[in-house]
């Protein structure tokens, strides 16, 4: 499992690759939490639940996102773990972290919201998942 991040002209590439559909999520999602600090530098104090629904995997890979981008918004946190439970194309996940402290997070960038651009979530080969996107810095 690994987080990537790619090259776009504008904004940030993020992804996760993984030997399942939701380890590819949660990765990705990490990807995006690296964009802005070091996740290591997170304190894994409070769970956040999250759940979405979508028409399709690509448009959940976005909203889950998209939904952990509010809750860090919303309540003033950072998150460094996620787990990551998909049936169907009902995602129930949980973000793991703690307020956020700009002296000790030094955040890079904010995120403003996951886009289509660059959307794909894709079985690269027998069991290495694949979940990407560019979001919007």
């Amino acid at each position: 499992m690994r987080a990537i991040h790619f090259p776009h002209d504008a904004d940030i590439g993020i992804g996760g690759v993984g030997p399942t559909l939701e380890a590819a999520f949660e990765q990705g999602a990490l990807a995006m939490t690296a964009v802005m600090t070091d996740p290591a530098k997170i304190k894994l104090e409070e769970a956040v639940r999250i759940e979405c629904e979508a028409p399709n995997a690509e448009l959940l890979f976005v909203d889950w996102l998209n939904a952990i981008i509010f809750e860090m918004a919303t309540r003033g946190m950072i998150f460094g773990a996620f787990k990551v439970s998909i049936e169907g194309l009902r995602l129930g996940g949980v973000a793991t972290g703690e307020a956020i402290c700009v002296e000790r997070h030094s955040p890079a960038v904010e995120i403003k919201g996951a886009t289509l651009t660059e959307l794909a979530v894709v079985e690269d080969r027998p069991g290495v998942w694949r979940a990407q996107c560019v979001v919007d810095v």
